[in-house]
């Protein structure tokens, strides 16, 4: 994975947040994790940085028309295992909570008009599995919200994970953005080893 040196167009980001509601969450949490459950401006930021990130190494899996526009919208909505339960029993027929839903608006298939805003779609996080998975895995409830919506931006912009390969190229690349601010390192850079398997 070696980046481009073309610089990328700035980025204009228009997030629909949906916060988080305390019942979400069922243990006390840190100040880090509360802001990032109940405000959109860590969010704003982070995601701008990542899909800066990405459109800007050639070699990264990116829709066209997200490299090349200005402004993104996407939604990203915060909320508990009852209600992802729902989406998934809706969507994928799939009558059981999860970590993380994604709900992509750009079709390969279907040419974009010129437009001035690209929609990328929806991320929907259950806060519920969110804190038992972090809890499991040993490590803040931040990192698991960001490590899941990571996750969900990815499918957004067209990834996927079929096969073992391919799951292991996109847990890298959002283990490259959670961990370098937003830098992904070039092929050639080591690579940890990932454990997670959300």
């Amino acid at each position: 994975m070696s980046a481009s040196t073309e610089r990328p167009v700035d980025l204009e980001l228009d997030l629909s947040f949906h916060a988080a509601s305390e019942s979400h969450w069922t243990e006390p949490i840190d100040s880090e994790s509360r802001n990032r459950l109940t405000s959109a401006s860590a969010w704003e930021q982070e995601l701008t940085t990542w899909i800066q990130s990405i459109r800007s190494d050639l070699t990264l899996t990116c829709p066209t028309e997200v490299r090349q526009t200005q402004s993104l919208s996407l939604g990203l909505q915060l909320t508990d295992d009852a209600n992802i339960s729902e989406l998934n029993a809706s969507w994928r027929q799939k009558p059981e909570a999860t970590d993380v839903l994604s709900f992509p608006a750009l079709d390969n298939n279907i040419p974009m008009p010129g437009t001035s805003c690209v929609e990328l779609g929806d991320i929907v996080v259950s806060v519920t599995t969110a804190q038992r998975q972090a809890k499991e895995h040993q490590h803040s409830l931040d990192r698991e919200l960001r490590w899941l919506v990571s996750h969900g931006l990815l499918h957004l912009l067209g990834w996927d994970h079929p096969n073992s390969s391919s799951l292991d190229e996109m847990l890298s690349c959002q283990e490259h953005l959670l961990s370098n601010d937003g830098k992904v390192p070039s092929h050639s850079d080591s690579i940890a080893t990932i454990t997670d398997d959300s």
